[in-house]
């Protein structure tokens, strides 16, 4: 028999709060946010620390439930009685599950079905981050489930239903919204609920049962790959575009009010004929501010060092942006660098190689890293030992803390730096960099078949080049770190920059003859150039007017008395006579079928006679 209670819990003591005791009982007394004095039993906590005795307000119902265990459900109820009817009902599913009415599965989810929807989440939320998923998809995914949550009115479990989630997602893609992002809003969902499911939190998920939509036939984004010569420009570009910034050319506004404005000149935007000039002007203008002139062209190089490194490595923005010093091998032979699971979409991990001059450039991009570093802990240790001169001396042992708490031996761990110092400062607005870089350099942002160039299409650019150089499909894949083939063979290649046209000349020639000899092979194939007919007929053709018994050709090499009988059929006869005698009536047959029919049947051979 279960009962009904109202639980009891020990906090800290409110502020302010003064100690008084009454009775031999000690007492806590305080003024709660609405100024109501408050009076409540202190007791001697754990630690040893007073702590006041709270009574909840609502009841809490203890039960045993249908597998034995005794529980402890709250009610939520302030009043007794309604507390007991709660308490009824979860004795009678108690008594459906011992009775085998009801299982112990079904009992479980039961009682997350008025739990808010937005707790579960919470818990969803929370379960993937445990499992380490990057927190930008955790984001999204939590996003996606709210926001679907509150236009769909989903407020617990019991609100799921799948045609709902359907109507939803055809109201969004009758407002624009691609197949993508309603397959990631769908995928949202059915992951959550799937959770659900393993949680016993639902029996089954409903929403399961909500199509795909063909991403395929509804592609919002199709990215196109740069050439190789649009390639080396784009670099080129990049490398010398922060500098060429500062030589700008400037003209003067046409005004057409009579106020007069101080902003009374315009700097006209780079063209890729004037970048050199531009170049030197800025040189000009910056010859007393070298160091700028310095940073500048380092920041151009570390730009053309990030789009080198995504179109021949394929790896993400993001990939790109969390590699380390300590993760790259330049020494190796071939030189290599490996990513860690936590970075990577799919979670693996996976070394992928450099091309060689890939792997010289980044060797000086370190070197002039490290040199850079060097020279700024010089110039800190200069100002330290102006006002630290006591700590020269294990400087000079090299036991001074560098950045990082790291001490000047353990920087030069790796080319100088750090293990742990980021390969590139890969700026946030990538994007709207890439944007003006391929704008200075002529190329168009989206080309006439509608492919767009972004970030991620030098992932597009790695893969064609990979087919383009004549790659097998397999190393391309694993290169690439995809799944399967379809992806890097259809997705990840663009079909215009495959030489189609080459792989037609590879094929063989296959000549064909001239007009003499063309009709040389036209005269030997009928017979008019001497040949004989024979080569080409056979000898025991019957002849319209000669209808008769056909002699098959016996085979010499079966017997002698073979061989005797085609000997003597072919002697020459000693007789005069040479004139041909027509068959007997039996032999040839009646000629009244052909009377019968005007269009006899021609005849049949059958082991060596002619039949109708």
């Amino acid at each position: 028999m279960g009962a009904v209670y109202r639980k009891t819990v020990t906090k800290a003591l409110p502020a302010g709060a003064k100690i008084i005791v009454r009775k031999g009982q000690r007492f806590a007394e305080w003024l709660d946010s609405k100024e109501k004095r408050r009076l409540a039993p202190v007791t001697t906590g754990q630690d040893g620390t007073d702590r006041i005795v709270i009574t909840a307000r609502t009841y809490t119902a203890k039960f045993r439930d249908g597998s034995g265990i005794v529980r402890e459900v709250a009610t939520g109820c302030r009043d007794a009685d309604a507390a007991r009817s709660v308490l009824g009902d979860l004795e009678r599913r108690a008594e459906l599950v011992k009775s085998k009415v009801l299982s112990a599965a079904e009992d479980a989810v039961a009682d997350h079905q008025d739990t808010p929807l937005a707790e579960h989440i919470a818990a969803f939320i929370a379960h993937q981050t445990a499992k380490g998923i990057a927190g930008s998809r955790i984001r999204d995914t939590g996003s996606r489930l709210r926001r679907v949550a509150t236009e769909c009115g989903f407020r617990c479990l019991a609100d799921l239903r799948s045609h709902i989630l359907e109507q939803w997602l055809a109201a969004r893609s009758a407002e624009g919204m691609g197949a993508v992002t309603r397959n990631a809003y769908r995928e949202a969902w059915t992951t959550f609920g799937n959770w659900c499911v393993r949680n016993r939190r639902l029996l089954s998920n409903p929403l399961t049962e909500v199509s795909r939509a063909d991403a395929r036939a509804d592609r919002r984004r199709h990215r196109r790959a740069l050439a190789e010569g649009e390639l080396v420009r784009l670099l080129e570009v990049a490398q010398v575009r922060p500098l060429a910034e500062y030589g700008r050319l400037t003209v003067r506004k046409v005004r057409t009010d009579s106020k007069r404005k101080r902003d009374t000149w315009n700097k006209l935007p780079l063209i890729l004929e004037d970048l050199a000039s531009a170049v030197e002007r800025a040189r000009d203008r910056l010859a007393e501010n070298p160091s700028l002139v310095a940073e500048l062209e380092r920041l151009g190089w570390e730009r053309a060092l990030i789009y080198k490194t995504l179109a021949l490595t394929g790896l993400r923005k993001g990939e790109l942006a969390s590699l380390t010093v300590g993760q790259l091998d330049l020494d190796a032979a071939p030189a290599f660098l490996v990513l860690d699971p936590a970075d990577e979409k799919n979670r693996q991990g996976n070394t992928l190689p450099l091309r060689s001059g890939l792997a010289d450039d980044l060797r000086q991009w370190l070197a002039a890293k490290a040199e850079a570093l060097q020279r700024a802990a010089g110039e800190a240790q200069t100002v330290r030992l102006d006002s630290q001169a006591v700590q020269a001396e294990k400087r000079n042992r090299g036991d001074v803390a560098g950045p990082q708490g790291q001490t000047c031996q353990e920087l030069t761990a790796v080319h100088g730096l750090p293990v742990d110092t980021l390969l590139f400062n890969v700026p946030a607005g990538l994007r709207r960099i890439l944007d003006r870089d391929l704008k200075l350099a002529g190329f168009p942002k989206r080309d006439e078949r509608g492919r767009t160039v972004d970030v991620h299409a030098m992932r597009t650019t790695f893969g064609t080049l990979l087919s383009k150089s004549g790659v097998a499909p397999r190393t391309a894949q694993a290169a690439m770190r995809h799944s399967t083939i379809n992806l890097t063979m259809n997705v990840y290649t663009d079909p215009k920059l495959l030489d189609v046209a080459g792989a037609m000349e590879a094929l063989p020639a296959l000549p064909l003859a001239g007009g003499d000899e063309r009709r040389a092979i036209a005269a030997r194939s009928t017979g008019t150039d001497g040949w004989r007919a024979s080569e080409f007929a056979p000898g025991f053709a019957p002849t319209p007017d000669q209808p008769g018994v056909l002699q098959s050709t016996p085979d010499l090499k079966s017997s002698p008395t073979a061989r005797q009988a085609l000997a003597e059929a072919s002697a020459v006869s000693g007789s005069a006579v040479k004139r041909k005698e027509p068959l007997s009536t039996p032999d040839n047959g009646s000629v009244e079928w052909a009377m019968r029919d005007s269009n006899p049947r021609p005849p049949r051979c059958k082991r060596g006679v002619l039949t109708n």
